[in-house]
């Protein structure tokens, strides 16, 4: 009887050390935090601030002063609030906050992912790095989840700025259902920002160069925000040629499909879902930078649509953005547990 006992004692305290010895499961956590702090304290972080505040600021100034001016005209305006980011003043080109977010949170998230890996690698770090008590998927995990944070406090506080000063020109108050849209748009863009976040990162596991994978993810940047806005209609018409000898069943499926093609874009996913969050009209003028034309569509409906109807609108879009998000990450995370790292 002895004999057992001893045997299951052993197997015990053999479970036991196995256990102490494995790596910690909060190791991404300690990694998260070393990179936000090394976020915060770069000129990058510093550099990016700067220039997405003075774009997010300087159409919010020009705008609040045209409604400021045409306040009697204005008055009882629903969603006047929203005017501040979605209407874009004459003085500046009709540029709104919400296009320069669009232009400029892509650039965010590259620039906090494009070096997350291969900069460790080419340093010689990485080989420490992984020496220590953290499982592999702990660096990846560790260094997304502290571009997100960053990116959210970066987003975050020039929102809460952009609100604050709009507020305090305006003189009007929002309502909690505007205040509500203004966070989900925060929402949508850190999720948008993600995913080229995810990209990046994606780009600096398969890419040795942090030069080479910075210039792959910003000549995507461009191909999509500049080029693909002309370049993705054209091929859209190419590949499903609009039906006007059909029936209209025949012509309605062509646009349909030109308009799913278009889809795979994420910028214009990003697009339709700030038209859904940001303008509760049904009929969305968002983009022509025109007060007149936000104000008449307002009034062209008797009553507008609720944040959460608004977000039932464009439900397919948000579960697209985070889908691509996801195989953006996955891809990283795969490959980078795949790769072999030598000191």
């Amino acid at each position: 009887m002895a004999a057992p006992a001893d045997t299951t004692r052993r197997s015990d305290a053999a479970r036991k050390a196995r256990r102490s010895e494995r790596a910690p499961s909060g190791g991404w956590r300690t990694i998260a935090a070393k990179e936000l702090a090394d976020h915060l304290g770069s000129v990058r972080f510093v550099v990016l601030l700067l220039v997405i505040g003075v774009a997010a600021v300087v159409p919010m100034y020009f705008i609040s002063s045209d409604i400021s001016g045409s306040a009697p005209a204005l008055a009882g305006q629903p969603a006047l609030f929203l005017a501040l980011f979605v209407v874009g003043s004459k003085t500046v080109g009709g540029v709104t906050t919400v296009a320069f977010a669009a232009l400029l949170v892509p650039l965010v998230g590259i620039a906090f992912g494009f070096d997350g890996i291969n900069s460790e690698r080419s340093q010689g770090t990485l080989s420490r790095l992984l020496a220590q008590p953290v499982h592999r998927d702990d660096v990846v995990n560790g260094k997304f989840v502290a571009g997100i944070a960053v990116i959210a406090l970066m987003l975050g506080a020039l929102v809460a700025v952009t609100a604050g000063l709009g507020i305090i020109r305006l003189g009007i108050i929002p309502s909690p259902e505007e205040l509500a849209r203004v966070v989900a748009w925060l929402l949508s863009t850190i999720l948008y920002a993600s995913f080229w976040l995810a990209f990046a990162l994606l780009l600096s596991v398969v890419i040795r160069g942090a030069a080479s994978a910075a210039l792959v993810g910003f000549g995507t940047w461009l191909g999509l925000i500049l080029f693909g806005a002309f370049l993705l209609p054209l091929a859209a018409n190419a590949m499903f040629p609009p039906n006007t000898t059909g029936t209209a069943n025949d012509y309605f499926a062509s646009t349909t499909a030109q308009q799913v093609f278009l889809r795979i874009s994420p910028a214009t996913l990003y697009q339709d879902i700030v038209t859904a969050l940001l303008n509760p009209a049904t009929k969305s003028v968002l983009g022509v930078g025109n007060l007149g034309q936000y104000v008449s569509s307002q009034e062209q409906l008797p009553s507008l649509l609720s944040l959460d109807q608004s977000i039932l609108v464009v439900w397919p879009q948000i579960v697209a953005l985070v889908a691509m998000t996801t195989a953006m990450f996955a891809g990283a995370y795969v490959l980078f547990l795949r790769q072999e790292v030598r000191a």
